[in-house]
């Protein structure tokens, strides 16, 4: 008898581990940070040198020009986990309006791992349900907002992955709208970066991965995202955890208005990803300052016109670039122009003839055409006459 009841215990552990690798993800993302930032001016990082960070995967990119400013396996293929939701929330904003009203499905319900707890046959709209997938990372919410959106979980992941091709995200999948470990759901650092950087441009989006905690109509919401209280100037977005994904984490942050994005996958523990982001950003911030090369539209010199009413035309920048340099790369850049020999008469605005690019130690670092300003129409007969007369008049004129 007391054989049996080892089996039987032994049994039922086994199944309380299978479960519990099948389905968890941030089911623990409400315990504490034992790891404390140190204060920033307390022990800077040497500018010159890279972080080394435990993350299997990591990246920092600038927001607006989407710069890489540190990667580390950044452009290889990962589990994901609960930062699925960022496209989760980009369908659902997209796609949806903030005041419809989200009736919990049974399937909604029952959904396993992190939960807001939603019960079948609640009413909810569709922006407390992207609280409950943001902050506390609601499986539930996810399967609710996916039901709603998408007519059914299978259409709306259909409608992530059409986002994803949308966005030339070529190395992301979705199988799932939250997360927990699926063949084929996969993303990279770089691609998740992108995705943030994407849904940050909603300030629904900015505004809920920025709170804190919020009150719904079922209750009160706490973010699971730790950087929030820990970081100077975090200011969201998404934090992940799978058996297979690791602890993994988006974070959002801005100073002096600008903003950068981190992202470590693959982390052993809640201390180890909120210690690896803080040094990549750390060193981003350090060792970056944004600058501006080139406004838009900027004048950056002029291409003869060959048979034209006036001798040159001005060229212009298409694109304009602010771009986070180091105080190294700003000393070792230089410009190069090249533009066409000439232009023949009539000329148009807009035409492009030439390009612009900065580089660094033999690097594009930017790079945009050049077109020009105006039109310039081609000479007639009296403009032929006026130059004519002009030249003569030059060489009759008195002495004196």
């Amino acid at each position: 008898m007391r054989k049996i009841l080892k089996i039987i215990l032994i049994s039922l552990v086994l199944v309380c581990l299978f479960f519990q690798n099948a389905f968890a993800d941030e089911l623990t993302e409400n315990e504490p940070v034992n790891w404390a930032v140190p204060d920033q001016a307390g022990n800077p990082p040497r500018q010159n040198i890279p972080p080394k960070v435990e993350a299997g995967a990591a990246i920092v990119l600038d927001m607006n020009s989407k710069r890489v400013l540190y990667e580390k396996n950044a452009f290889s293929r990962k589990a994901m986990a609960s930062t699925t939701k960022i496209m989760t929330a980009i369908v659902a904003i997209e796609n949806g309006n903030l005041e419809d009203k989200v009736t919990v499905s049974k399937r909604a319900a029952a959904i396993g791992g992190s939960k807001i707890y939603l019960k079948a046959g609640q009413v909810l709209t569709l922006k407390e349900l992207l609280y409950g997938l943001l902050l506390e990372s609601g499986n539930d919410a996810a399967v609710a907002i996916a039901e709603h959106i998408g007519g059914s979980v299978d259409g709306f992941v259909e409608m992530m992955n059409k986002k994803a091709r949308e966005m030339g995200l070529k190395d992301t999948s979705f199988k799932t709208p939250h997360g927990l470990d699926a063949p084929g759901h996969y993303s990279t650092a770089y691609e998740l970066a992108l995705m943030a950087s994407y849904a940050l441009r909603y300030k629904t989006f900015a505004d809920i991965v920025a709170t804190k905690s919020a009150s719904i109509s079922i209750g009160g919401l706490n973010n699971t995202n730790e950087m929030l209280d820990i970081y100077p100037g975090a200011d969201g977005v998404k934090t992940g955890y799978t058996s297979q994904a690791g602890r993994c984490l988006v974070t959002s942050a801005t100073r002096d208005n600008w903003r950068i994005i981190s992202v470590v996958l693959n982390c052993y523990s809640r201390n180890s990803r909120a210690r690896d982001s803080k040094s990549i950003l750390d060193y981003a911030f350090t060792h970056f300052k944004p600058y501006t090369l080139l406004k838009q539209g900027e004048i950056v010199g002029e291409v003869p016109v060959a048979r034209g009413a006036v001798s040159s035309v001005p060229v212009q920048a298409i694109e304009g670039f602010e771009i986070p340099l180091s105080q190294e790369e700003i000393k070792g850049m230089h410009k190069e122009v090249s533009l066409s020999d000439r232009v023949e008469a009539p000329v148009y605005a807009g035409v492009e003839v030439g390009r612009i690019r900065y580089v660094c130690d033999g690097k594009v670092i930017a790079e945009t055409a050049l077109k020009t300003v105006e039109d310039v129409r081609r000479k007639g007969f009296f403009d032929y006459f006026r130059d004519v007369l002009t030249y003569w008049m030059g060489l009759i004129r008195p002495e004196g």
